[in-house]
């Protein structure tokens, strides 16, 4: 909301930029300790070491949450009301449900797509290339890490894409490419060598910078000033918590039901 009309795609690409530098962050240390550490030592004290980082950038956070003011589009929206208490317009969960019930699905389906491949891609291929290719866990490791690095370059650029062309293309892109690409880049992967599953995850995840740089400003735009927060958490939340988060959880039951180790571009 604080960005310019012709500028919100890259201004909102640097929010999934912080995600994923957050991720190459939490990753790396992991990595390290991998590396460095033997399993008893990781089992016995080494596990509360991202914790006791992760403490102090939760109260510097909670700290610059405190101290950002309301954005320019909320506080119009508030000035065409009295200022008196009672006449300050009201958002009830009706409102922010069933009065946007065409705009939330829309939000549902989008957040779905977006964050199942995401969760496929940066949470579970790690686990799928050692568990499941026996590939080393540093290794497998290092690659995601480059991955991300990657993304995280691309980032602003296709962010400012979107400006010039709108997100729409951007995104449907993005998923013409999963469609075509997935099989491909998966079979690239489970020939094991490093330039093989570089290129591989290389590949979707560029696919998936088309989703990280457009629904930041995409997904905002679907609702009115007055219901946004609201609605959008709703939205966003529920396809997250139903589709994101459990896409480890149901690849690896697929693949144990089935036995087909494709089933990571399947699904």
């Amino acid at each position: 909301e604080y960005a310019p009309d012709k500028k919100r795609g890259f201004f909102g690409s640097w929010l999934e930029f912080g995600t994923l530098a957050g991720y190459i962050g939490g990753a790396g240390l992991v990595t390290l300790m991998t590396a460095f550490l033997s399993t008893e030592d990781l089992l016995s004290w080494g596990w509360r070491v991202p914790f006791l980082i992760a403490g102090p950038m939760g109260i510097i956070g909670l700290y610059l949450r405190m101290r950002l003011e309301e954005t320019p589009a909320f506080a119009a929206e508030l000035a065409k009301a009295s200022r008196k208490e009672a006449d300050r317009p009201k958002v009830r969960l009706r409102d922010m449900v069933a009065g946007q019930w065409r705009a939330l699905l829309l939000c549902v389906g989008l957040v779905l797509v977006f964050n199942v491949t995401d969760y496929m891609l940066l949470s579970y291929m790690p686990s799928y290339l050692t568990s499941e290719l026996k590939y080393d866990e540093t290794h497998g490791l290092l690659v995601v890490l480059g991955v991300m690095a990657l993304m995280m370059i691309v980032q602003p650029f296709a962010g400012a894409l979107t400006d010039r062309i709108g997100r729409r293309p951007v995104i449907a892109a993005g998923c013409v490419g999963f469609l075509a690409l997935s099989v491909p880049a998966l079979l690239l992967i489970r020939q094991g060598s490093l330039l093989a599953v570089a290129l591989g995850m290389g590949a979707l995840g560029l696919l998936l910078v088309c989703f990280t740089s457009a629904m930041p400003a995409a997904l905002p735009a679907l609702f009115p000033t007055k219901v946004r927060y609201g609605s959008l958490s709703i939205g966003f939340n529920v396809s997250v918590s139903l589709f994101g988060g459990t896409t480890p959880l149901v690849t690896t039951a697929l693949i144990g039901a089935t036995g087909n180790m494709m089933m990571p571009a399947y699904y």
